[in-house]
């Protein structure tokens, strides 16, 4: 057996981490895990307060799961994607049962930005138009093409990319408003909106795509009634909407997906990571009505190797069946007012922190560096005091992502009120560090 030298050593020599210079990067060494735990090859136990990548929705290691990906291992691992298998027939089935409206048509990929790709695609193909737009606060994928979807600096090293993309501010830019109640920044936001679009030349645009809750660039709900007035605003000029919820959905909010929070159906919507709470890779695209008829008898242009993999297939029908077995999505939506009442805890004893938002068990705390308010560092910049908050979670048994001047609050939806006040016993620990270093502590 190795030791955890020998394991960072050979992952550090041989292999790439994304996103990062490999040589900088100190890995956590991750042997096991089970419900919201999971233990370091040296037997160290953590609470994973952010589903690895806000993505094992229903907990680690969850036996249902990984009988059924035992069992279709042992019966049909792959079939070419031309052809027609017994769980890609029930996924299917199951899924149409639980998208809203006429969502209810899928093309299988492995993994979100394939789903986003694809969905940009379809929207481009069913249209006739090339223009995408996308807004500034959001991350799509890794892929070229979504990356230029992207809007956050991931991309720019990524730059110049595909043509046709057209990023726009969001109702929640990073250093101004659009208003100070829901209703003028939804009006303000959607009449700017409309405005852009008449530059542009709305029969030039194919799709919006949008993160229903904005995720990794700062868990970010739309405000009231912009959900509505934004599909409406599209739908009067022939723009699709598509609504990535490979973060977002599968429960995340408190609702099976979050675009229900405002009461519309888009044409296009993309998911992944909850799918099979990334017990295996797998991601979809659904389609309305309309936009699956058209590729009855039109070809779609876009194919995988690894479209409707049976195995991936299996796991997510496991995956969803755990997720109403167990009541999760009910569960996030209660233990997101928990959460949220450890938040205002939080807030009112620290004055490190400067905001907090959640929604269902989608959540951040953002800091401060002085008691005016202002951010503990800039856009895209670094600080030593969150890098002291990061270190003193990890030494606590807590891992959950830092970014900036904030850090996430993500656990499974399987958490109980007991493992939630673990968690913030440890934050609460670790925002002492940051009241100190404020510039006017004391």
């Amino acid at each position: 057996m190795m030791d955890t030298k020998e394991i960072v050593d050979l992952c550090q020599q041989h292999t790439l981490y994304s996103w990062s210079a490999t040589g900088k990067v100190s890995p956590v060494v991750i042997d096991r895990a089970q419900g919201v735990w999971f233990w370091t090859h040296d037997g160290k136990r953590f609470l994973d307060f952010n589903s690895q990548l806000m993505s094992v929705n229903i907990g680690h290691g969850h036996p249902k799961v990984v009988k059924a990906i035992q069992d279709q291992a042992a019966k049909l691992c792959f079939a070419h994607p031309g052809s027609a298998t017994e769980v890609r027939a029930r996924l299917a089935q199951k899924l149409a049962s639980l998208t809203p409206g006429d969502l209810d048509t899928f093309f299988f990929t492995l993994g979100g930005a394939e789903a986003n790709e694809n969905a940009i695609r379809a929207a481009r193909l069913y249209t006739g138009r090339q223009k995408i737009l996308s807004r500034y606060r959001s991350y799509h994928g890794g892929t070229n093409l979504t990356l230029q979807a992207t809007g956050d600096p991931r991309r720019w090293a990524n730059e110049p990319g595909a043509p046709g993309f057209i990023r726009v501010l969001d109702p929640d830019p990073y250093t101004f408003r659009f208003g100070t109640t829901d209703a003028e920044i939804t009006e303000n936001h959607l009449r700017y909106l409309e405005e852009l679009i008449q530059y542009e030349g709305p029969h030039t645009i194919a799709a919006m795509i949008i993160e229903t809750v904005t995720g990794t660039n700062g868990i970010l709900a739309p405000p009231e009634g912009w959900l509505a007035g934004l599909k409406a605003l599209l739908s009067k000029h022939g723009i699709l909407l598509i609504c990535d919820e490979v973060m977002c959905g599968f429960g995340r909010t408190g609702k099976t997906f979050a675009f229900e929070h405002g009461g519309i159906v888009p044409d296009i919507l993309t998911m992944a990571k909850g799918l099979t709470s990334s017990y295996v890779p797998l991601g979809a695209v659904a389609f309305s009505k309309p936009i699956a008829a058209h590729f009855q008898t039109n070809v779609f242009w876009g194919g995988l190797t690894y479209n409707a993999h049976a195995l991936c297939l299996a796991t997510a029908i496991a995956c969803l069946e755990v997720m109403e077995e167990e009541n999760l999505v009910e569960n996030a939506r209660r233990m997101g007012d928990v959460m949220r009442g450890h938040m205002e805890r939080m807030a009112a004893k620290h004055a490190s922190v400067r905001a907090f938002r959640q929604i269902g068990l989608f959540g951040i705390m953002e800091l401060q560096k002085n008691r005016a308010g202002d951010r503990l560092c800039g856009y895209n910049e670094a600080s030593p005091v969150m890098a002291s908050v990061g270190k003193h979670f990890s030494d606590h048994g807590l891992f959950t992502l830092t970014r900036w001047d904030a850090f996430f609050c993500n656990p499974p939806l399987c958490i109980d009120e007991a493992e939630m006040a673990h968690a913030f016993d440890i934050i609460d620990g670790a925002l002492t560090i940051a009241d100190a270093a404020m510039e006017d502590a004391g």
